[in-house]
């Protein structure tokens, strides 16, 4: 009997460690997949600033877009006060086709692209895009190793009594995949 008492008892000391051991490694990359979220919304929050320079730098030369103007304006409110990294990843998929709308407008006028000022926002929205890109792209990296973390067995088992939950993924939309249609 004392045996059994003794295997048992070893086997909850077992458990409780790699219990302790798994949450203390979940915690630790939790810690970075929010690094990665809050990088991401640094560079964001950088876009957002920029945003009203470009609406109002086009602005002044297609008065008649005005629409497009104030639903950027907007989607970019919204952005800013986006309570989970679900609904920031939606509002800034909305938020990037509403200056891609942007930039397309722009084509349509050769003194606007000639302008200084518009070819510095361009400038500074491309290379903050790219920013953005790598630090989903970190993001989602940090989240895959969490997500199939919790997600292996026996951590699929245990990772709900620790109150661990899947993080989404930053993910391009259907649309976005599709190919470019080029036409001469």
């Amino acid at each position: 009997m004392e045996i059994i008492a003794l295997i048992l008892l070893g086997l909850v000391v077992v458990l409780a460690v790699y219990l302790v051991n798994l949450n203390n490694s979940l915690v630790k990359m939790k810690l970075v997949v929010n690094e990665a979220t809050a990088d991401i919304e640094t560079f964001l929050k950088q876009r957002y600033d920029m945003i009203p320079n470009l609406v109002e730098t086009v602005k002044g030369y297609a008065k008649h877009e005005e629409s497009l103007f104030k639903n950027v304006a907007e989607l970019r409110s919204k952005a800013m006060g986006a309570g989970s990294v679900g609904e920031q990843i939606k509002i800034d998929e909305e938020l990037q086709k509403g200056i891609t709308k942007i930039f397309a407008i722009a084509e349509s006028y050769p003194e606007l692209k000639a302008n200084e000022n518009f070819l510095n926002l361009q400038a500074n929205l491309k290379d903050m895009e790219e920013e953005i890109q790598k630090s989903r792209r970190f993001y989602n990296g940090t989240v895959k190793e969490f997500n199939t973390k919790i997600a292996i067995f026996p951590n699929s088992l245990l990772v709900g009594i620790l109150g661990f939950k899947a993080f989404p993924f930053f993910e391009a939309k259907e649309e976005e995949k599709e190919n470019v249609k080029v036409k001469f």
